[in-house]
C-alpha cells in the first residue's frame, strides 16, 4: 500500500502562484509515476502534471504547460507541484496520486487539497 498526504492548498489571488506538497509512505518503488490531478465542481477529473521518482521525466497537461512545474525530492519521498500565473479557472481540488510501473490506472490517491483562485 501506498499512503499519499497533500499539503499546500489555499486561498490566492489571479496571478499568484502556490505550491503544493505530496508526501507519499508506505510501499513505494522507484519506478513508480507521480501524478497530479485536480477536479473543479461539476467537472470531470483533469490530468495536472507526472513525474517519474527515478528519471526527470515529465509530462503536464494543455491548460498547465508553462505555468505548472513538478518536482520531487526523493530523500523526503515528496513530490511538489509549483503553480505560477493562477487563474480562476485553476480552482479545484488537486489530488496526488500513484502509478505502479507497467499499471495503466493511477491506483493510489490522496484526499486532494483545495486550491481557490479569485479574481
Amino acid at each position: 500500500q501506498v499512503q499519499l498526504v497533500e499539503s499546500g492548498g489555499g486561498l490566492v489571488q489571479a496571478g499568484g502562484s502556490l505550491r503544493l506538497s505530496c508526501a507519499a509512505s508506505g510501499r513505494t518503488f522507484s519506478s513508480d509515476t507521480m501524478g497530479w490531478f485536480r477536479q473543479a465542481p461539476g467537472k470531470e477529473r483533469e490530468f495536472v502534471a507526472s513525474i517519474l521518482w527515478n528519471r526527470d521525466s515529465t509530462d503536464y497537461g494543455d491548460s498547465v504547460k508553462d505555468r505548472f512545474t513538478i518536482s520531487r525530492d526523493n530523500a523526503k519521498n515528496t513530490v511538489y507541484l509549483q503553480m505560477n500565473s493562477l487563474q480562476p479557472e485553476d480552482t479545484a481540488v488537486y489530488y496526488c496520486a500513484a502509478r505502479r510501473y507497467g499499471v495503466r490506472q493511477y491506483g493510489y490517491w490522496g484526499q486532494g487539497t483545495q486550491v481557490t483562485v479569485s479574481s
